[in-house]
């Protein structure tokens, strides 16, 4: 509510003038300054030094779309980690993203990234720019260049936390990246996949998904296929958030006594209807009638390296 209002308030500064433009950015400040407030009150309620039955457990939103502020609040608290720093894609304008409340809460460095110029030029005007140290960098994200990106601004080796949500090549960014080891990773998945197949979208470095299908629904990869390239890659899968996007990964070494569990025993079916029909205008498909939409598809199984129909 309060994430929504100030967004309001935000948008009504870009069209005033310069004395209501004041009175907007003062509300603003208010407002943000509640949601800080209220998500450190939240974070001093999770448990610190024990492990959990689920995520769930531990979700709250202050930034966040979902409540996955209260997961990595858990985590970052739960697990030794020493380099604060995050990498997260896909933020549009940051002012919903998974990583905010930990760069203004807990004081970590970062490096985000988005494709939209517009959106890291208005980042770059919001006081937090100056106020913490955030990287921003504007640039597609594909699997030849994401690790040039992430070695340009000096982060290599051992990091906290890795984010990616870029609605398309998700499976394959984390494959093709090597210049970091995050001891945190954070990948959406897409539920409409299931929990079946080991698949994923074929690669395509120029993939858009509102191009590739109308529906915004064939995007991504499932939640098996992204739990196999987590073992490959020496990670432990500990769980979904409860909104059934995004699931979470941790550095094996450092898991503590976080229970594995397999992508059957924690995927989550996403239950938001984000589908459009081919005007691109939201039709609300829900359950099986999402998958019925994008089948026949072509995805690449991961397991047998072979295309096949969705």
């Amino acid at each position: 509510m309060l994430k929504r209002i100030a967004k309001q308030i935000l948008n009504k500064k870009n069209k005033s003038n310069k004395i209501e433009s004041f009175q907007s950015m003062k509300e603003y400040k208010q407002i943000l300054n509640l949601m800080l407030q209220n998500g450190r009150i939240w974070s001093k309620l999770i448990p610190k030094n024990e492990a959990i039955n689920s995520l769930h457990e531990v979700e709250f939103k202050v930034f966040s779309q979902w409540g996955d502020d209260g997961i990595i609040q858990y985590l970052i608290n739960y697990l030794d980690i020493e380099n604060n720093t995050f990498v997260e894609f896909g933020v549009e304008d940051y002012l919903e993203s998974n990583t905010r409340f930990l760069l203004m809460n807990n004081n970590w460095s970062g490096l985000i990234i988005d494709g939209n110029e517009n959106h890291i030029s208005n980042i770059k005007k919001n006081e937090l720019f100056w106020k913490y140290d955030l990287i921003t960098k504007a640039s597609f994200i594909t699997a030849e260049n994401i690790n040039e990106l992430i070695e340009n601004e000096n982060i290599k080796g051992q990091i906290g936390l890795l984010h990616i949500d870029i609605d398309g090549n998700d499976y394959w960014i984390w494959k093709a990246l090597a210049v970091v080891e995050p001891i945190i990773m954070v990948l959406e998945y897409n539920s409409v996949f299931g929990c079946e197949r080991a698949i994923t979208i074929p690669y395509d470095a120029h993939f858009i998904r509102t191009k590739a299908h109308y529906s915004n629904l064939y995007a991504g990869a499932s939640l098996l296929s992204l739990c196999d390239l987590a073992t490959e890659k020496g990670y432990v899968f500990i769980g979904s958030n409860s909104a059934g996007n995004n699931a979470y990964f941790v550095k094996k070494e450092f898991a503590k006594a976080l229970k594995p569990l397999t992508a059957f025993e924690g995927f989550v079916n996403s239950k938001f209807r984000e589908s459009r029909n081919k005007t691109g205008g939201l039709n609300y498909l829900r359950g099986a009638q999402r998958l019925a939409e994008i089948k026949g598809l072509p995805v690449y199984n991961t397991r047998t390296k072979k295309i096949e129909d969705l």
